[in-house]
């Protein structure tokens, strides 16, 4: 159901399929129709310590604009945090909020091991990773405050089904974000043709139930950030 969710910056996870041609759908039923096998060879073309350089890179923190990211979060005080396709943990060693449990889920254990290393050296206590699975979203049944991920939506596929799912983990009044790069050929980000156009986001998080409440297509060059409810 999902694919790799190892994605380049937020492109963080490798939550992706068996093979490319299992649980092909209907595009008039998703809305959009989405080779996760495709997206997965792009990625997996890189070696783990390239992607992690990446993941961390000086000049990922310039384009990527982090603390702009967790801003659009909102308020992170005493809440459950859990971002689906977590990488390095990018963004969860950027959240000063000591209050959070902030909670980094990845289905590659490389990863898993590495934040875990992270947050000893780091002494970041409050940050916990989970492993995550291919056929569900790593949260539990009214978990979460917030979930979010970035540059990991164009690697799921059944997409109504796995957020229907991700809904049910949510809080009352809890929230879904969602970061992922903007149509172009950019000098990052997947190739133009994996990239999701906002407004079908928009439609399919309606279908699993969910309705917009913030956009923003500006703050940062390459990718859109959208809030759900």
């Amino acid at each position: 159901m999902l694919k790799s969710v190892t994605i380049l910056s937020s492109l963080i996870i490798l939550l992706g399929c068996q093979s490319n041609n299992e649980h092909n759908h209907d595009e008039s039923k998703e809305g959009h129709e989405h080779k996760h096998g495709h997206a997965n060879h792009h990625m997996n073309k890189t070696s783990f310590e390239d992607l992690v350089k990446n993941f961390e890179s000086a000049d990922r923190n310039e384009w990527q604009k982090p603390d702009e990211v967790i801003r659009f979060l909102g308020d992170l005080k005493n809440k459950t945090i859990i971002d689906i396709g977590a990488g390095t943990g990018y963004f969860e060693f950027k959240m000063n909020e000591p209050s959070a449990k902030i909670i980094a889920a990845d289905v590659d254990e490389r990863f898993i091991k590495y934040i875990d290393e992270r947050i000893v050296s780091e002494k970041k206590m409050n940050i916990a990773s989970r492993k995550a699975e291919y056929e569900k979203p790593p949260v539990t049944e009214q978990e979460a405050d917030i979930v979010f991920m970035v540059d990991v939506y164009h690697h799921i596929e059944n997409r109504k089904d796995y957020f229907s799912m991700v809904k049910k983990g949510l809080k009352p009044n809890g929230e879904m974000v969602i970061v992922d790069f903007k149509k172009g050929d950019f000098e990052h980000g997947p190739p133009n043709d994996m990239k999701i156009e906002p407004q079908i986001v928009i439609n399919e998080m309606k279908l699993a139930g969910f309705n917009l409440a913030t956009q923003d297509t500006t703050t940062l060059k390459y990718q859109y950030m959208l809030k759900f409810k």
